[in-house]
């Protein structure tokens, strides 16, 4: 890579983990925060306000990407941090279930995840862009990790609204950084010429939807589960809010020791479609764990080792794939509608794992999950793994 291409990839790498920070902050500490509001919120009202933010995202995702390729990426891109700021600051001003759900919405409608894998394939050689989508799904994982460290950490010292205010801030910072950092982009004639057959090309495409379905079926799974897991390690194991990041770190740096040589096996045998399935494989078999084993700790523990395994593989892999087939002059295109699969999968493990929490258990989750898993595994054989494009 050359040193622009490593700068413009850590720049957008960096606030694309900005977006997804202001969702995965909340995933280990706000059902347990929500639950304890004064007006004594239900368990789906605390999945919906966890899950909006997807909604949002997933009605947006297209528009944004659309309009970065008529508009140019920056303008999009200083549109969606603001309406962060906005929805931080209005999420974080409030102990209302109500007004929280608000302020996640507006946050969630900045929604710039396609505008900016766009932008960064913009600015890569098709050679290199492997390695920047790649930089992308470490920056997700990374940013995952540290969110489940400093989560219990922050809460415990500023609070949940005051994480809010610091999302807003991380948000100004970001323009600030894109303003500043990142090169003017001239956006190619061709690039305009977003139509309605130019939508059925990408909506069409099976080997894109096998992808799309995919995130979907793995931030659903995520979402639902984090309704779960805090409780049960306060339940199961005794462990305050507070200390929670001492589970969640060597359980990440675990998983994330497992998949290196995963990756570098898969690069150099070229066995993509195996280790994938594998992945998806061991995300099965998480879910099952946690039915059969998780009502001790160390069940629990071994449960999210299995989970994180499987789910950090295929977050560095999907935008890499993806990277590889979406068309080059409609890569807005192609991205908003993989994102936007992600932010609905978002919403939907929000809604429905505090649904299936409410009126039929835990457990009932557990199976939502082996459900969409099950159906992505079968989905993913006939998955043709695409060539570099030259």
């Amino acid at each position: 890579m050359t040193h622009q291409e490593l700068k413009s990839t850590l720049i957008l790498a960096s606030v694309y983990g900005l977006r997804m920070f202001g969702m995965f902050i909340l995933l280990p500490i706000f059902a347990v925060y929500a639950s304890n509001l004064s007006n004594a919120p239900t368990a789906t009202q605390i999945g919906l306000a966890l899950g909006i933010y997807g909604l949002t995202q997933a009605l947006l995702q297209i528009p944004f990407g659309v309009a970065s390729d008529f508009f140019g990426r920056k303008p999009m891109i200083y549109l969606g941090l603001f309406l962060l700021v906005i929805g931080s600051l209005i999420a974080g001003a409030s102990d209302q279930i109500e007004y929280i759900m608000l302020g996640r919405a507006i946050q969630g409608s900045g929604a710039i995840s396609a505008v900016l894998t766009a932008y960064l394939s913009d600015l890569t050689s098709p050679a290199q862009r492997t390695k920047s989508m790649a930089i992308v799904g470490a920056s997700i994982g990374l940013t995952f990790l540290l969110s489940l460290i400093l989560a219990p950490v922050l809460n415990h010292k500023i609070g949940v609204p005051g994480i809010f205010m610091m999302i807003a801030l991380l948000s100004l910072m970001a323009m600030f950084i894109v303003r500043f950092f990142l090169p003017e982009l001239t956006i190619k004639p061709k690039s305009r010429l977003i139509n309605k057959v130019a939508f059925e090309n990408i909506l069409l495409r099976f080997d894109l939807q096998q992808l799309n379905f995919g995130i979907f079926a793995l931030h659903a799974c995520q979402i639902a589960m984090f309704m779960i897991v805090p409780f049960y390690l306060i339940n199961q194991g005794g462990i305050e809010l507070s200390a929670h990041w001492k589970i969640y770190f060597p359980i990440l740096m675990i998983s994330f020791v497992i998949i290196f040589p995963i990756i570098i096996f898969t690069e150099k045998f070229k066995k993509t479609k195996t280790t994938f399935l594998l992945s998806i494989g061991i995300l099965i078999l998480a879910q099952f764990l946690f039915i059969f084993i998780s009502q001790d700790l160390l069940g629990v523990l071994l449960a999210l080792t299995v989970f994180f395994i499987g789910f950090n593989f295929l977050e560095a892999t999907l935008p890499s794939l993806v990277s590889k087939i979406a068309p080059d002059y409609e890569k807005g295109l192609a991205l908003g509608v993989y994102n936007t699969s992600q932010s609905f999968g978002i919403f939907v493990g929000g809604i429905v794992g505090g649904l299936l929490n409410k009126f039929y258990g835990y457990d009932a989750t557990f199976i939502f999950c082996i459900g969409i898993l099950v159906a992505w595994f079968l989905l993913s054989l006939k998955m043709q793994v695409p060539k570099m494009k030259s």
